[in-house]
C-alpha cells in the first residue's frame, strides 16, 4: 500500500474552527505512519512554528502552509516549497490583513500575482472559487480560473484539489474537477480538509462553530459540518476513497517531497538589526570596548568584576549576541530621549539619577547589562549567577525585560516603529486561551443550558478540579435541567477545549525587531490599538525562531515614584538621588510590622501576613519576600518550610533545615533548603542530577511551556537517572522533581527578585519620609497595586497624613 500525506489540515489556530492542537495532530500523524504533514490554518501562521517544533524528533516532516480567504469569501490553499515561497506566504497573509478588515482578513486575487515564487497552489476546498464555479455549472469560467492560476504561478505549481468527506455533492464535484484538470494538463491532489486529529473531536468542532457564530447547537446546523469525517485519516481509508484517482494520492507524496527542502524550525533567515560600528571594528569589539570603559568607571581595578566580564564577553561572542546587547543599549538611549520629550528637564529628574527604564528578570544577573545601563542592580553585590540568562550551550536568544513608566513606554513603542519601520518591527502576539471557567460559560450557552445554572457551574470550576467538578455537578439536584446528560457532555467538551486559543491578541510588552523584513519571516497584522502591529507568533514561537524579543513593560510604581520625586521638589524640598539612599533599620521596622499599604510588591494581605512572620532585615530578605508569595513557591511546597525555618532561627539561634540530600546544601542553604528562585531549578538539576547548564535551562523552559508534557517526562526520567547515580533514593528524587514541577507554575529568577526588592524598598522609604507626596503620586497613577483610592487615603490618615478636599484650580488632578 502506497502512502499518503495530508496537505490540508487545520489546528486550533484556525480559531474556533480547528479542534486539535498541533501536537495532537503530529502525534496522530506519527501513529498513522505519516512521513509528512501540512498545517494550513485559516489566514495565519499562528501555530506554524509550534507545529514545526512538534515535528522535531519525529518521522513527520512539517510542511508550512495556509488557507487564505479571498475578497469574495472563497478559500485558497498555499504551501511553501522554498524559503522564498515561505516569505511570499507571509507577505500575502500580511496583505490580507492590510487590505481587509482587522478581524476579517481578505486578499484581492490580484495580490497573488505579486507573490507566487516558491509557492504551490492547491485550488481549495468546496468554498474555493474553482469548486464554487463547478457546483454552479460554470465550467468555462472554471477553466479560465485555472488558466489564470497557471499564468500567475507557472506550470507544475498549481494542483486541482479533490476532497471527499462523504458530503452530498463531493463525488460529482471531484469527478468534474478531475476532468477539467485533465483537459488543461493540470495535476490533481487529494486532501482531507482535516479539522481534528481523531473522530471523537467532531462534537467539540461543532460546538466551536456555534460559539464562533454566537448560536446554539440547535440553531447552528447550517454553519456546522454535517458529519464526523474531518479527522486525520489513515492511508488505507484515503486509498479507498480515491481509488478511482490514484494520481491524486501519488501527488500528495510528490508535493511533500518538493516541500521537504524547507523546514521552518531551522530555515528561518532572521538576523539582528544592524548596529553601526567604527571602520575596521567588529560588533564584538564595539561591545567589549563599551563594557570595559564602563567597568573602569564602576569597579575600578576589581579583579572579580574583570573576570566576570571576561567570561560573559566570551559567551556573548560564542553565541553571536554582541549586536543583541548593543541594540538594547541603543533602545535605552532612545528611551532617554523620549523621557525628556515627554517630561522635559527638571531638578528632580536631574538629581534622581533614575534611568528611563529598569531591567527585570534574569538579565539583571548579567554584568554586561549592568554596565550598559540595562539594569541598575550590581550582580556581584547580590551574588547573581548568569547561567539562567547566559550559558555555554545557549540554544535560544535570552530575554532582556525592561520596565518603563507608563507614559514613556507608550511613546517609546511608537518611536521604535518610526526608527525601524512597520515592516521590521511588531509586537509579539498572545493568545487568549480557554480556562475551564470560560469554557463552561461559552459551551453552556451553546448547549442551551440555563444561564443561572451555567453561572453556578462556572463558579464551582474555580474551586474544584475538572474530575471533582463533574461528580459534584451530578450530585446537585437544583441545576437545570436536572439529571440532564448535557452537564456530563459540557464537562467533557470543557476538558477538551481547555488551553486552546480563542483568538489572537497583543502581548503586554514584547516586541520583535529584525534587520530582515519581518513580513518575510512571520505575517504581521494590525493590533486593536491604533498605530500598532503584531506578528502572528507568541513569545514561545519567537523564542524558538531565535528572534530578538524586547519587552517594553509598563510599571505603575515607576510612574508614581517619578511623580513623587517631582512633587517633593515642587513642595520646596531638596531633590533626591533615589539610587543612593541607604538601608535603614526604621524602614525595616515598618516593613516587619506589615505597615506596607501602597508599597511595591509587599502590600497584599498575603505579603503582610508573611512579612510579620519572616521579619525582613535587609535587601536580600526582601528579595526572598517578593519571591516567596508566588504560585511557584506555594505549589512547590516552599513557603511553609521557609517560614518555619526562619522562625526557628530567631527563637533557637539556628534554622532547622532538611536538605533531602547533601548535594543540595550549597545550592539551597540561603533559602533554608527550599526552592524560591528559578535559578535554583538549574542549580538543583546540575548538583543532584548532573545536568549541564544548557540541559538544566531546557528543563526550566519545558516546565514553563504549557505544551511540553512529553519533554517534561523525558527530563524527569533523565533527572531520576542522574539523581540515583549520585546516591539519592527514588523517593528523594521523586520528591525533589515534584517540587521543581510545582515551582514552575510561576516563580521569579533571583535577578528579578533583586530588582523588585530594590523598588519595594525605595517605595517604602518614600512612604516613610515623604508620605504626602507619595500618596498623591499613588492616587494620580491609579489603577495600580492592590487597594482602591479610599483604602490608600484611610491608611494615610492612620499615619497622620492630612487630607484636604481637592482644589479644582490646582494643576495636578488628585493633589
Amino acid at each position: 500500500m502506497d502512502g499518503y500525506v495530508e496537505l490540508h489540515c487545520h489546528s486550533c489556530y484556525s480559531f474556533l474552527d480547528g479542534a486539535s492542537t498541533p501536537q495532537e495532530l503530529v502525534d496522530q500523524a506519527v501513529s498513522l505512519g505519516y512521513g509528512a504533514l501540512a498545517l494550513t490554518d485559516h489566514d495565519g501562521l499562528y501555530g506554524a512554528m509550534e507545529f514545526a517544533q512538534a515535528c522535531r524528533d519525529t518521522p513527520v516532516k512539517p510542511i508550512t502552509g495556509a488557507e487564505l480567504t479571498l475578497d469574495d469569501g472563497s478559500h485558497l490553499t498555499l504551501l511553501a516549497e522554498t524559503s522564498r515561497g515561505y516569505a511570499n506566504l507571509c507577505r500575502l497573509i500580511t496583505a490580507s490583513y492590510r487590505e481587509g478588515d482587522r478581524l476579517e482578513p481578505r486578499l484581492p486575487p490580484g495580490r497573488l500575482e505579486e507573490h507566487t515564487e516558491g509557492l504551490i497552489l492547491l485550488t481549495g476546498c468546496r468554498r474555493g472559487q474553482l469548486a464554487t464555479l463547478v457546483d454552479a455549472g460554470r465550467l468555462d469560467a472554471a477553466r479560465e480560473l485555472i488558466k489564470r492560476y497557471l499564468d500567475w504561478f507557472g506550470p507544475g505549481q498549481v494542483y486541482v484539489e479533490l476532497q471527499q468527506n462523504m458530503v452530498h455533492g463531493d463525488t460529482g464535484r471531484i469527478k468534474t474537477l478531475n476532468r477539467l484538470a485533465g483537459e488543461l494538463g493540470v495535476p490533481v491532489v487529494a486532501t482531507g480538509n482535516v479539522h481534528y486529529h481523531v473522530r471523537d473531536r467532531w462534537r467539540l468542532q461543532g460546538a466551536m462553530t456555534a460559539i464562533k457564530h454566537r448560536l446554539t447547537l440547535d440553531t447552528s446546523y447550517d454553519e456546522r459540518r454535517v458529519n464526523s469525517e474531518w479527522q486525520l485519516q489513515s492511508h488505507e481509508l484515503m486509498h479507498r476513497r480515491f481509488r478511482h484517482y490514484p494520481d491524486a494520492l501519488t501527488n500528495t507524496l510528490v508535493i511533500a517531497k518538493r516541500c521537504a527542502s524547507f523546514d521552518l524550525s531551522c530555515d528561518l533567515d532572521y538576523t539582528f538589526p544592524d548596529y553601526p560600528t567604527a571602520p575596521g571594528q567588529t560588533v564584538d569589539d564595539a561591545l567589549a570596548a563599551e563594557a570595559r570603559e564602563r567597568l573602569r568607571e564602576r569597579y575600578g581595578d576589581d579583579s572579580q568584576a574583570d573576570a566576570r566580564l571576561t567570561d560573559e564577553l566570551a559567551l556573548v561572542k560564542k553565541h553571536g549576541l554582541s549586536g543583541f546587547f548593543l541594540i538594547h543599549k541603543e533602545i535605552m538611549e532612545l528611551a532617554t530621549e523620549v523621557a525628556i520629550e515627554v517630561r522635559g528637564h527638571s531638578p528632580a529628574r536631574a538629581a534622581s539619577n533614575l534611568p528611563p527604564g529598569r531591567g527585570r528578570g534574569s538579565s539583571v544577573s548579567s554584568i554586561i547589562c549592568f554596565l550598559l545601563g540595562l539594569s541598575h542592580i550590581n550582580p556581584l553585590e547580590y551574588d547573581l549567577k548568569m547561567a539562567r540568562f547566559l550559558n555555554d550551550e545557549l540554544y535560544s536568544v535570552p530575554d532582556i525585560d525592561i520596565d518603563f513608566p507608563r507614559d514613556i513606554r507608550e511613546q517609546l513603542i511608537l518611536r521604535i516603529y518610526e526608527k525601524y519601520g512597520h515592516d521590521h518591527a511588531a509586537m509579539v502576539a498572545a493568545f487568549a486561551t480557554y480556562k475551564i471557567r470560560s469554557a463552561i460559560r461559552d459551551l453552556g450557552k451553546v448547549l442551551g443550558l440555563p444561564g443561572p445554572s451555567i453561572d453556578r457551574a462556572a463558579k464551582l470550576s474555580s474551586k474544584l478540579s475538572i474530575t471533582d467538578l463533574a461528580s459534584h455537578l451530578a450530585e446537585l439536584p437544583d441545576l437545570e435541567p436536572p439529571g440532564s446528560p448535557l452537564w456530563e457532555h459540557l464537562i467533557d467538551l470543557a476538558n477538551q477545549i481547555a488551553g486552546m486559543p480563542r483568538h489572537a491578541s497583543q502581548h503586554s510588552g514584547g516586541m520583535v525587531i529584525s534587520s530582515t523584513p519581518l513580513i518575510d519571516l512571520v505575517p504581521v497584522q494590525p493590533a486593536a490599538m491604533e498605530g500598532r502591529f503584531i506578528c502572528q507568533w507568541d513569545k514561545d514561537s519567537v523564542d524558538d525562531a531565535r528572534m530578538i524579543k524586547i519587552d517594553f513593560l509598563a510599571l505603575g510604581m515607576l510612574s508614581a515614584i517619578e511623580e513623587c520625586l517631582e512633587l517633593i521638589v515642587e513642595n520646596g524640598k531638596k531633590p533626591l538621588d533615589l539610587l543612593s539612599i541607604k538601608e535603614e533599620p526604621k524602614i525595616y521596622e515598618m516593613i516587619q510590622a506589615g505597615d506596607t499599604v501602597g508599597t511595591f510588591q509587599i502590600e497584599s494581605r498575603a505579603q503582610i501576613q508573611t512579612l510579620i512572620k519572616t521579619q525582613p532585615r535587609n535587601l536580600y530578605d526582601l528579595m526572598i519576600q517578593v519571591a516567596i508569595v508566588r504560585p511557584g513557591p506555594i505549589v512547590g511546597g516552599a513557603t511553609t518550610p521557609f517560614i518555619e525555618a526562619r522562625k526557628a532561627e530567631r527563637e533557637l539561634g539556628y534554622p532547622q533545615i532538611d536538605f533531602l540530600h547533601p548535594l543540595l546544601r550549597p545550592v539551597l542553604r540561603d533559602t533554608y533548603g527550599v526552592i524560591l528562585f528559578q535559578d535554583q531549578i538549574l542549580e538543583v538539576a546540575q548538583a543532584l542530577a548532573g545536568f549541564s547548564a544548557s540541559e538544566a535551562d531546557r528543563l526550566r523552559k519545558a516546565l514553563s511551556r504549557k505544551r511540553s508534557e512529553e519533554a517534561v517526562l523525558r527530563f524527569q526520567q533523565r533527572f531520576y537517572r542522574g539523581a540515583l547515580s549520585n546516591g539519592a533514593t527514588h523517593d528523594v528524587a521523586e520528591t525533589i522533581f515534584r517540587n521543581i514541577v510545582g515551582f514552575s507554575h510561576f516563580g521569579f529568577p533571583k535577578g528579578h527578585a533583586a530588582a523588585f526588592a530594590m523598588l519595594a524598598y525605595q517605595s517604602a522609604w518614600l512612604r516613610y519620609y515623604y508620605p504626602s507626596e507619595f500618596l498623591c503620586a499613588l492616587l494620580n497613577n491609579q489603577p495600580m497595586g492592590f487597594y482602591p483610592p479610599h483604602t490608600l487615603i484611610n491608611d494615610a490618615k492612620r499615619n497622620s497624613v492630612q487630607i484636604l478636599p481637592p482644589d479644582i484650580n490646582q494643576s495636578r488632578e488628585g493633589c
